[in-house]
């Protein structure tokens, strides 16, 4: 595994997503949609729809710029590495928690079960 299919394993983030990240990565200042979407060669709306699904996932942050005649626009740049890598370690570790809860209620439900099964006789038909 990659370090950037961490990102589609943890947030489900696609192909799209994961070039639009690496187009953000190393840019300081951030970038606007339409610069994405230049440096990608898709459409401008193909490309804020990757921005969202990242800001969403919590991997890039949205920053607002005014105009001084009025108006704004807004700059998307990655958070810091430290920062994703924390909130994902986070998520393993309640998806870890949960899993193992659900692998105890399995034994539990159906190891029981399997348990009362085996005391009994096996009879033709059932």
């Amino acid at each position: 595994m990659e370090c950037l299919e961490l990102l589609e394993c943890v947030h489900g983030l696609n192909e799209r997503d994961q070039a639009v990240f690496q187009a953000l990565h190393g840019e300081n200042e951030g970038l606007t949609v339409d610069d994405v979407a230049d440096r990608l060669d898709c459409e401008r709306s193909t490309a804020y729809r990757s921005i969202s699904r990242l800001v969403e996932a919590g991997v890039v942050v949205q920053r607002q710029v005014n105009y001084d005649q009025g108006g704004y626009y807004y700059v998307y740049r990655l958070r810091a590495p430290e920062e994703v890598a924390r909130e994902m370690q986070r998520l393993l570790n309640s998806w870890y928690a949960t899993v193992g809860q659900l692998v105890q209620e399995f034994e539990y439900r159906y190891g029981r079960e399997t348990d009362e099964r085996e005391d009994r006789p096996i009879r033709p038909g059932t």
